[in-house]
């Protein structure tokens, strides 16, 4: 059986905390033997959707959106949902568009935009999956407790690098079987899907910290 390589968390210069160009971000995918990457900006999606534009094929439409407690990720969107929701509210507007909803790094000990256990478990009916290998987590007890939780709630697991720069894309994956471009055959092959990857080292995080001193200082133009 086709096994693809899917990494479901990345960023581009669309990001407030992120540099990389986009075509470069999609040619480093390809170098990597990447299947599929989510395009997954901060609280946008005009930067998924011009990723899509340039690799139809490769892309899949994302949006990571900052709630009142902590971050959702939709897959599969066409409208962008504004930050600063609730979590339901959030949700809501997801499924109003038929869009997959993921936790990110839900159990994230040193992220502030981590949603912890207990706003976690009061949407766990609501959500599809909980991202269960972040290849950002700087303690792997994070990622692992994160796979238990789903595992104890019968959640399905993705994983994903949380690329902002060009060496982290890939670093952490889902491998799973094809899909094609849409939320309901998304989630089907997640069923039989297998998190795989890489931690990243501990300077990818100054480097997001350095872009978005560097874009308070001197703003980029986007694409």
């Amino acid at each position: 059986m086709d096994v693809w390589k899917v990494d479901l968390h990345s960023h581009t210069i669309y990001s407030k905390d992120c540099l990389t160009p986009t075509a470069k971000l999609l040619a480093r995918a390809r170098a990597v033997g990447l299947d599929r990457i989510a395009i997954t900006e901060h609280n946008r999606l005009d930067g998924a959707l011009a990723a899509k534009r340039l690799d139809p094929e490769l892309v899949i439409v994302g949006e990571e959106i900052m709630t009142t407690h902590g971050e959702i990720i939709g897959y599969f969107l066409t409208e962008e949902v504004p930050r600063g929701l609730s979590p339901q509210e959030t949700i809501r507007r997801l499924r109003g568009q038929g869009a997959a909803v993921v936790v990110p790094h839900p159990l994230d000990s040193l992220r502030r935009s981590a949603m912890g256990l207990e706003n976690v478990l009061t949407i766990m009916d609501e959500v599809d999956a909980l991202e269960v290998l972040n290849a950002r987590c700087v303690y792997h007890a994070d990622n692992r407790a994160a796979a238990a939780l789903a595992q104890q709630h019968g959640k399905l697991a993705t994983a994903g690098s949380d690329a902002h720069t060009l060496f982290e894309v890939g670093r952490c994956h889902t491998l799973m079987p094809p899909f094609t471009d849409d939320a309901a055959s998304f989630l089907a092959a997640l069923k039989a899907s297998q998190p795989s990857g890489r931690i990243s080292p501990f300077w990818t995080h100054i480097a997001s910290t350095y872009a978005r001193w560097r874009k308070r200082i001197l703003p980029v133009t986007l694409p």
